[in-house]
Formats: C-alpha cells, structure tokens, sequence
C-alpha cells in the first residue's frame, strides 16, 4: 500500500469519526459552549531571537503584549526549534516529526555547495509531502475551523496551507521572506493592498477577522507573521522612535529592527484583544514561538552563542510562551526543555483528539508539565541534524541534548563539543575531554538516533578550493 493510498485512508476515517465535517464548514451549525473543545491560536515569529522580548529580558524592545501573554500562562526558558533555520522546524510543526525524519534539513531551497565549501551538502526534500499528515487535517478531522495566516515556505503550489488541511489560506506560499517588503502593496498573493499599509499590520487584521468569523466553533489559527525577517522594515515612525529612544544599558540597537519587534508585538496584543473581546479567552489555547534564533547582524544574542544558522544554543533556543486559562496557572516559568516537534501531540491531547497508533511521530506531549504534574517528559534527549552551510556562517552539524547536557558534532573534522548548559548557558567550555564518558554516552544516542532516522550526511568536496575568502561570510 502506498504512503498517499494510506494517508487518504487515515483522513477517510478520521473523517468518518467527525459527523461535523459531513456538512461544508459555512454550513456547519455553531456547537454549544458547553460541548466546545479549545479553541487554538499558534503564534509563530520568524527569526525572533531568544532574548528579544522583555519578559525574556531585552529592555530596550518593547513588547507589553507578549509579556502579558506570558504573565496569563507559562514561559518556557528551554525551548528549542528543531531546526536553527525556518522551513525544517516549520515542518516540524505541522507534523511533530524531526526535520531528519521528514528529510527537510534546509530552509528552501538552500544554497548549493559549489567550490565554497569544503563538504558536499546532502539533497534535502523542498516541500512537506502530501503524504505527511499535518496538525490543521487532524483537528479538521474532529471539527476544527482551519486558518493559515502569513508565511508557510514548505513547498511550491500543491502543496501550500489549503492541501495540508486548512480551510483558509491568507498568503501563505513558497516565499521565505515578504515578496516586495512589508510595506504594502507588494509582490504577495494578499487581496485588496492599500498602499502604505504594513504587512504585519494586515496579518494581524486578517488573524483577528478569522476569530471573528469562526466565534461559533472550535477553529486552529496559525497566524505565522514574517517579522522579524529581512528585509528589515519597520514603520517609519517607529524607527524614528527607537532612534531617539536611550538604551536603558549603553548596548547600541537596531532601531529598525526594534521597530519591526514592536509591530509584532502589536499584531499578537490585536489577536489576544478579539479573543477578550469574543469572551474566548478561556477557552483558548494559545501558543507563541519563534522558527529558529536571531540574525546576528540585527540583534543581539547575549548571552547565548551565535545565532541563525548556528547549531548552537543562539540557533536553536526560543522564546514559548503557551497560555490557557482552564489548565495553566499565570505567570508559570517551565525550565523542562522541549521542542517544536512536540506541539503536535500536546496540542492534541489537550483537544481531545485522538491519533492512530500507527501513526509514529517524533514529538513527546508537554501537556502535563502545563497541568503542572510533572517536572520531566518521558524520554532521553532531544535532536538536530543540519548537515548544510549556512548563509549566516553556520557549518555541517549534529547536536543532541539530554539533561543539563549537550554535545555536538562537527563534520567538517569530525570534531565533539561537550557544554553543561546549566553552568555554560554561552557554551564557551568544552567539556569533552575533560568528561569522557558523559561525551561518550552523548555520542552513543546522538549516533543511534541518526542511523534510526535515516540521516544524510555531508561529504568531502572534491572541486573545494581552500581559499579564506571561499568561506562563508559570518554574520555577528
């Protein structure tokens, strides 16, 4: 039986278990609030770094919004994309699955090796296949209104947010960054552009209409802004803003970037407004959260090491902030550390959906540690595997953390890294000598895991030429 046979297979049953879906969404009739599951609200930034926010500690930005998010629900310190680039952990969320299980380890398209480099890079797949069940075909299974809202760059057209299982798409395509800027009109598939209006501001306005037209009915919002994304745009005013503004610690800031910062914070405060004012906010569940970290040449990462691109903690580690008033207490700080990949089965656990047993995912359910149950996930490590060069400096790597450790490999000389994260949250001591067997051990389920999922790997480059100036340009 082909994977696309089984798939249509599992979407026919899962629909057949849904009496709802029988009737077209617009003729669905509004189900009783007291029969109503969560509604969901995925917030997700793009390049957002981990200490962007205030309530992460910047406090030169402003984002009264976020930090109001994260005072009504639960902070998440060690949260981690699973990928340091935007289409893998894109992927990782619609799907749970690790960006090596999906075999989407780049950002699409890529970069090509050519004679820069001194590794080849492996092919990778440019969209999320069909085959893939995503999130929005599974809570559209059990009832769920579907909306994609702003950026997808998981593929080419076939294969954007309405053939994944969203109801309604607004503007989501192949494009990776705004096509044209963010100051409307530009080159993106979004109708009626008024000249001079902001793209952040529309998305917003297009989440917020979406709560509007859905009140009625349990729906999934994925409102994925493009912000903070080059081309670095803000409004004109906010950029005058912030270059007036005193850095409260002498550090000198974008102020164009903080701009942007602020537009997103706005367009999170104007969907977190229509839920208050829809009288929603209990019964939904939101989440906010970044694809990857920040670009270097923008902001800053302190303290963590590197940024986009980068494997290490600057790359990866993420502002998450997940509020719902029924389950979460407010103003919750959660050091567990978690990943991308497992948005999937919390967010369908707490909607009471159930998966086929067949059906293997990657991601592990955080749901208990909102109910404040317990203080771990049942299993050993997290992983990531991004065995490319990227553009902002970042070289072919493995990583893997388990506890307060983490270990990571380099392939351009097959080189181990071993941090203690509590100690060394910059990741400036190598331990690995120094603790032979912790890096032993590292080594052990970072290499298990990689043969199970079938990674590729980078290989020697026959036409590199080793020039200093052949390497790729670093971004601080």
């Amino acid at each position: 039986m082909s994977n696309a046979i089984s798939r249509r297979r599992f979407i026919k049953q899962a629909t057949l278990g849904a009496a709802v879906l029988a009737a077209p969404r617009y003729l669905q009739a509004a189900e009783p609030k007291a029969a109503r599951k969560p509604n969901i609200v995925f917030i997700l930034a793009d390049d957002l770094g981990w200490s962007d926010v205030n309530c992460y500690g910047h406090r030169f930005h402003e984002t009264p919004n976020i930090d109001r998010l994260a005072a009504g629900g639960m902070k998440f310190t060690d949260a981690y994309a699973a990928c340091p680039v935007c289409s893998p952990t894109r992927a990782s969320i619609m799907t749970g699955k690790y960006p090596a299980t999906l075999g989407m380890t780049d950002w699409i398209p890529g970069m090509r090796s050519g004679t820069r480099f001194k590794l080849l890079m492996p092919d990778f797949i440019k969209r999320l296949p069909l085959e893939e069940i995503t999130i929005a075909e599974m809570l559209k299974s059990a009832g769920y209104t579907t909306g994609a809202v702003g950026k997808w760059h998981l593929g080419p057209k076939g294969h954007w947010p309405e053939n994944q299982g969203f109801d309604v798409n607004i503007g989501g395509n192949h494009n990776g960054s705004p096509a044209g800027g963010y100051h409307l009109p530009n080159r993106m598939t979004l109708k009626n552009m008024k000249k001079g209006a902001y793209l952040t501001d529309r998305l917003s306005d297009e989440g917020a209409k979406f709560i509007e037209q859905n009140k009625d009915r349990p729906f999934f919002l994925y409102q994925s802004y493009h912000s903070v994304h080059t081309p670095i745009q803000a409004k004109a005013d906010y950029t005058a803003k912030y270059k007036a503004k005193k850095s409260p610690d002498g550090k000198k800031y974008n102020p164009a970037y903080a701009g942007m910062v602020q537009s997103l914070d706005e367009g999170v405060g104007k969907i977190l407004n229509k839920l208050d004012e829809l009288k929603l906010t209990d019964n939904t569940l939101v989440f906010f959260m970044s694809d990857n970290g920040g670009l270097r040449s923008v902001t800053a990462v302190h303290p963590l090491r590197t940024g986009k691109g980068h494997i290490y903690e600057g790359g990866i580690r993420e502002p998450m902030i997940v509020r719902y008033p029924k389950l979460i207490k407010p103003a919750g700080v959660c050091a567990v550390p978690v990943s991308s990949v497992d948005f999937f089965p919390t967010i369908l656990e707490i909607a009471s959906v159930k998966m086929e047993s067949s059906h293997k995912i990657d991601g592990v359910s955080f749901a208990c540690l909102l109910k404040g149950e317990k203080k771990t996930l049942a299993r050993k490590a997290i992983y990531w595997h991004y065995p490319h060069y990227s553009p902002q400096g970042g070289r072919p790597a493995s990583a893997v953390r388990a506890g307060d450790y983490k270990l990571v490999k380099l392939y351009e000389d097959n080189s181990i890294e071993l941090y203690n994260l509590k100690d060394d949250l910059s990741e400036k001591t190598n331990l690995a000598e120094k603790q032979p067997e912790k890096t032993a051990e590292l080594t052990k389920l970072l290499d298990a895991w990689l043969k199970e999922t079938k990674a590729k790997f980078p290989k020697p480059n026959p036409n590199y030429k080793n020039r200093t100036k052949s390497a790729p340009r670093k971004r601080k």
